[in-house]
């Protein structure tokens, strides 16, 4: 994972490098706002990958952009953005195995359970993913002048990232039976042929299992208006990482995005 993260800091550093030393043009700045992540599936058909929905998070970072003509410039930037999903409802909490329970003993609860060889365990609860990242985007930047003043201009940028991961947790909440299967009809039962229950709540830290390294692509598309060497801008855009961020396949298989509504303000030098 390291050897991904390598060539993009490069680009980064020497991006920055080259732009310092001829650039004719240079802003710095900063922006601001609210992600909206959600976590896909990475492949496979891991019932723990699967039904995330979008939660609310945010992101801020600093930037400079060098302008190399009236219509490019590249803008490298250093930005902090929350990452995660959450699942509402039955769905798997575990594999049998994971939560200490061996094959052999799920095999012996077949009898009880209605001849059911169970691989997970399901429950209807409250689960929420939260993923902090510091990501390291190289933007490429177009674009034009609006009206005789050339005060407005709209703009797109796109690029690759290279991603830290700062941390990892899950929020699981909630009291529930325990279930087989996620259509909620084949109950866990104990040794007395009574539904088994269990209290889920807990926050539990996730990092060891998770990639510390992520690289992806971001864009954003935004209108921006100047006064002087003063610039404001709102723009909308997103992230996309390219890798699963469970380190074993068996705890799920997930890549993490964000879509973004940021404000910013930007200094000409």
């Amino acid at each position: 994972m390291r050897s991904n993260l390598i060539p993009v800091i490069s680009v980064f550093v020497f991006v920055l490098v080259i732009s310092s030393a001829s650039a004719q043009n240079v802003s710095i700045g900063i922006r601001g706002g609210l992600t909206i992540p959600n976590l896909s599936a990475g492949g496979g058909a891991n019932p723990l990958s699967q039904g995330f929905s979008s939660i609310e998070g945010a992101g801020f970072g600093v930037f400079a952009e060098f302008k190399v003509s009236n219509l490019f410039s590249i803008q490298p930037m250093i930005e902090y953005s929350q990452q995660g999903g959450k699942r509402d409802g039955i769905q798997a909490i575990a594999s049998i195995e994971s939560i200490g329970v061996p094959a052999e003993a799920a095999t012996q609860l077949a009898p009880i359970n209605g001849d059911i060889t169970p691989q997970y365990i399901d429950a209807d609860v409250k689960n929420k993913a939260k993923l902090d990242y510091l990501m390291l985007p190289v933007l490429a930047k177009f674009g034009w002048n609006l009206g005789k003043t050339k005060r407005w201009r709209v703009y797109a940028d796109a690029g690759p990232f290279a991603g830290l991961l700062l941390s990892a947790k899950t929020i699981t909440s909630g009291t529930s039976q325990l279930y087989f299967y996620p259509d909620g009809t084949h109950p866990v039962l104990d040794e007395d042929y009574q539904p088994l229950s269990a209290d889920l709540s807990e926050t539990t830290n996730i990092k060891d299992e998770t990639h510390k390294f992520n690289f992806g692509v971001e864009g954003n598309v935004g209108l921006a208006f100047k006064f002087k060497k003063h610039t404001l801008f709102i723009e909308g855009g997103g992230n996309y990482g390219f890798l699963n961020i469970q380190k074993d396949a068996a705890n799920g298989a997930n890549r993490s995005g964000a879509a973004t509504i940021m404000l910013g303000y930007a200094l000409t030098l």
